[in-house]
């Protein structure tokens, strides 16, 4: 696991470089669609993050955003090379480089690196979560009222978002208030270091979640899905708590589906 640990950390401290020098250089935009993008770093962090995995690993998985999945092997690599690409892109410093490490089915090792802040969250499982080497922990808020939470709206929301409102204005009545980051590693992060009380969305990717999830479970967050059932991050609901507000957005979000 030492081996992992160290291809982990130079692959986020590579690309967070290539981040921190392109945002202040002209950024190239690409359109996957109307509102999702890509830029020629999330393509050239994500090349250098394979490159040192493949040096080190030649045959584990790689499953990136901008790349097709490579390899059939248990042993797989999560990453998002730009997590926050819309931030990026129009030069907000709320993104981030996400990468774990999965062994047969299992997230062992995730790291989530802001480098505009200096931020790095990095957790093992069992071993707990930190912060810049500080250990961190979920908010002790008990009750909504008390709770500021984050959430983010999906790729369908020109569709649906009258929909995804409605959740949004359900909490708004319930919380001290609500954020939208737009960085869904940061949010997962920012619940584990007690920074929000709770997160939800909907359709997540794996690479927006896998590093940032097992960071927040580390920390002491409960994880589900909006049926109470166990995070998946292959799946597509997304409930992550403080553990003490958990049942009480549970029922506000199942009433809402």
């Amino acid at each position: 696991m030492k081996k992992i640990r160290e291809t982990l950390e130079k692959a986020l401290l590579e690309a967070g470089n290539i981040l921190k020098r392109a945002i202040e250089q002209p950024i190239q935009i690409q359109y996957k669609s109307p509102i999702s993008l890509v830029t020629e770093t999330d393509k050239n962090a994500e090349r250098v993050i394979i490159d040192i995995i493949r040096r080190k690993f030649p045959n584990h998985s790689i499953l990136a955003e901008e790349s097709e999945p490579q390899g059939d092997s248990s042993s797989k690599w999560i990453i998002d090379p730009v997590d926050g690409t819309s931030n990026f892109a129009h030069r907000l410093p709320l993104a981030c480089v996400s990468i774990a490490f999965e062994e047969a089915g299992i997230v062992k090792v995730g790291g989530v690196w802001n480098p505009f802040h200096g931020e790095w969250f990095w957790a093992e499982r069992g071993k707990g979560a930190s912060l810049n080497g500080k250990k961190i922990h979920v908010s002790k808020n008990k009750t909504l009222k008390e709770s500021l939470l984050v959430t983010g709206f999906p790729y369908d929301r020109r569709k649906r978002g009258s929909y995804y409102l409605n959740f949004m204005k359900a909490f708004l009545m319930k919380t001290q208030d609500l954020r939208r980051l737009g960085s869904a590693a940061l949010d997962l992060c920012y619940v584990a270091c007690g920074r929000f009380d709770g997160y939800w969305e909907f359709h997540l990717q794996p690479w927006d979640q896998a590093a940032g999830a097992l960071i927040a479970q580390e920390a002491g967050a409960c994880l589900s899905d909006f049926s109470g059932r166990p995070m998946n991050i292959y799946g597509k609901q997304t409930l992550v708590t403080n553990g003490k507000i958990h049942s009480e957005m549970l029922a506000i979000i199942k009433k809402l589906l």
